[in-house]
């Protein structure tokens, strides 16, 4: 389906949503600990559409350790065996989901919870040595298109189908990653780190795609931020036509806003726009202490 650069203006009640959709990926901590940044999510969707996608993983693991089922790992991924996907398919949507859709509609928002298999949103083929895991997904927009321009919050679990219509796990950042790319629009990938650091310990906070994979290549990216640095650039790649991945620090005051409208330094930054500028500046692009 043609991505969409913007959603069409609609009125849901005192509510006008018009713009260029932004995707923001999600934890799977308590709510508590969510609060102001499901408060700057519904204080957003006043100027433009939000998606949610979430994760759940130290959860998960949680659930997994209660139930008696051995979390197994490869190369930092979860292996998501037939026992794991039960569990998984229970609290990522079940318990994490059902929470943030409680919460989202007690602030206000029109939210709607769904889950990556309906209508067959998200596939992808299947990770090698992870069993029930996509890599790679690709997202169909549609019905998040037809809910944003209703005036909806969708909030999405990582989830998939693979090339034999079975579900698999999706790594919520891959998932949000391909939800920015169908919709065209930004990418937020809240975390709990301050940023990406270079080879000299200062923290980078802009790069253009060409200057994050040299440093991936270098070795600088490495550790837990590479998968969600790789996000970050699957989500503005061949194919789609979202201009921007930002890596935020959840933990901070007004983080989203920040990321979203505040200038170097709020954020790490990948993006399409400014590209020969931050190519001139080197393959560091900008740094900060």
């Amino acid at each position: 389906m043609r991505p969409h650069r913007a959603i069409r203006h609609r009125e849901l009640g005192v509510l006008h949503v018009s713009g260029t959709p932004v995707v923001v990926k999600l934890g799977g901590t308590t709510i508590i600990e969510q609060q102001d940044v499901l408060r700057e999510i519904v204080e957003e969707r006043r100027e433009r559409p939000v998606v949610i996608v979430h994760g759940g993983g130290k959860r998960l693991t949680d659930w997994l350790e209660r139930l008696g089922v051995e979390s197994q790992w490869d190369s930092g991924r979860r292996v998501t065996d037939d026992a794991t996907l039960e569990v998984f398919l229970a609290v990522i949507s079940g318990v994490i989901n059902a929470e943030l859709t409680e919460a989202l509609l007690g602030l206000g928002a029109e939210a709607v919870g769904l889950r990556g298999i309906d209508r067959g949103m998200i596939r992808g083929p299947r990770a090698d040595g992870l069993d029930r895991v996509i890599s790679e997904p690709m997202a169909d927009a549609a019905v998040l298109l037809t809910l944003l321009d209703a005036g909806y919050l969708p909030v999405l679990s990582p989830m998939g189908l693979d090339p034999e219509g079975r579900i698999c796990n999706v790594n919520a950042d891959d998932a949000a990653a391909a939800v920015s790319a169908a919709l065209g629009g930004e990418l937020v990938l809240m975390t709990d780190t301050d940023g990406v650091r270079d080879a000299t310990g200062e923290r980078i906070v802009e790069l253009t795609p060409s200057a994050a994979a040299q440093l991936i290549e270098d070795g600088v990216i490495a550790g837990g931020m590479l998968p969600k640095v790789h996000s970050a650039l699957r989500a503005i790649g061949p194919g789609s036509r979202a201009e921007r991945s930002v890596i935020a620090d959840g933990r901070s005051t007004d983080a989203l806003r920040r990321a979203l409208h505040e200038g170097a330094g709020t954020g790490f930054r990948i993006g399409q726009l400014g590209r020969s500028r931050l190519d001139a500046e080197g393959p560091l692009g900008q740094s900060r202490r």
